[in-house]
Parts: structure tokens; C-alpha cells; sequence
């Protein structure tokens, strides 16, 4: 069957039906989100995102900021760009430092980190391609805590990706964080549901 590409106001549930279940949806998409979870080096995060994570945030949001109807449209817009579109993963990206002046020091060497993402299968890379909705490099060299990132998948990364056993290794070759790691296998698996 093939997931879902695109949330729609007929997705979203109402407020009151989505506080009363609030507990017991978290809990169930936490637990499908952990296969879609990957660290590299010691202090950045890769989420990679699905249909069900995005509409959980926008139900969040919308239960947050309790925004209602008027709200709906500019969560749809801001999150739809994030599901995967069946040729490709897309991963939210944090760096997560707890003291604010360590972070600040330690983005500011990591200017164009967003456009240095790959994931490798075999002797296949797929560079990862940032969002483009703002820069998140600013002009002072400074990287954003948070990235969104695609990685588009030709048919045959797919076919490399999808091989069962298959070693598939994410990282990144910037100069200041070049780190990489080899995905678990049950996180490739889970990845590999999401390409058509």
C-alpha cells in the first residue's frame, strides 16, 4: 500500500477529540518514530520524518498555540514539504547543546554543514539537498541548530537502499563535523518503507 504523500484539512482532527486521545496518539507514533531516529557524532540528531510524524506535529501545534480553523492552512504549508514524496527521506536535524555559549561557538564553524549531508550504500552516495525556504547558513558563517534536509533517491539508490543486510552509512563530510555512522538495521528497514 502506498503511504500517504500529503496532509489535507480532511486529515486533521478536531481539537477536543484530538486532547482527549492526545496521550495514547503520542504514545503510539513515539514508539514508530524510534526506528527513525539516528545520532551522528556526539551531538547532532537525525529524525527522519514519514506522513504520521508530520501530522502528529501539526496536531501538536494546533493543540499548543490553539490557533483553530484559521491556523490549519500555515500548518499544512509548513509541514507538507517534509513528507517524504515516495524518491526520497527527509530528516529534521538538530544539534542539541544545552549551554547557549558552547552552542553558539560551536555553530559557528559549522557554516554549509546542511549541504554536506550524504547517505552511502555501497558505492552509491545520496548528498542530502536542504529545505529551501530560508537559509539556515547565516551570512556570518553560522549554522542553524535545526535542518531540514532531503535526500532524493534515483530507482537504483532505491534498489541499493531496499537490499535486506544491506550496510547503508550516514553522515557528514563537512570539515568541522565529519562524522558518520553506519544505520541499524532496523532503522534502514524502517526507511526503506518509505520510497514507492
Amino acid at each position: 500500500m502506498t503511504a500517504k504523500r500529503e496532509l489535507t484539512r480532511d486529515d486533521i482532527i478536531a481539537f477536543d477529540a484530538y486532547a482527549s486521545d492526545r496521550k495514547a496518539i503520542k504514545s503510539d507514533i513515539v514508539k514508530k518514530k524510534r526506528d527513525r531516529r539516528i545520532e551522528v557524532g556526539p551531538v547532532c540528531t537525525f529524525y527522519f520524518e514519514s506522513f504520521e510524524t508530520m501530522w502528529l506535529q501539526v496536531q501538536e501545534m494546533l493543540y499548543i498555540e490553539k490557533g483553530g480553523e484559521a491556523q490549519i492552512e500555515d500548518e499544512l504549508n509548513a509541514y507538507n514539504p517534509l513528507i517524504p514524496n515516495g524518491h526520497e527521506l527527509t530528516a529534521t536535524v538538530m544539534f542539541e547543546i544545552d549551554d547557549p555559549d558552547r552552542r553558539r561557538l560551536f555553530l559557528s564553524k559549522l557554516g554549509g554543514i546542511e549541504e554536506t549531508a550524504f547517505i552511502r550504500v555501497g558505492d552509491r552516495e545520496v548528498k542530502g539537498v536542504p529545505e529551501d525556504d530560508v537559509d539556515r547558513t547565516t551570512a556570518d558563517g553560522k549554522a542553524s541548530s535545526v535542518q531540514f534536509i532531503h535526500f532524493p533517491f534515483s530507482n537504483e539508490d532505491v534498489e541499493a537502499f531496499r537490499a535486506e543486510g544491506v550496510q547503508a552509512v550516514l553522515g557528514f563530510s563537512h570539515d568541522q563535523y565529519g562524522h558518520m555512522v553506519v544505520m541499524p538495521e532496523a532503522v534502514r528497514a524502517a526507511l526503506a518503507a518509505d520510497f514507492d
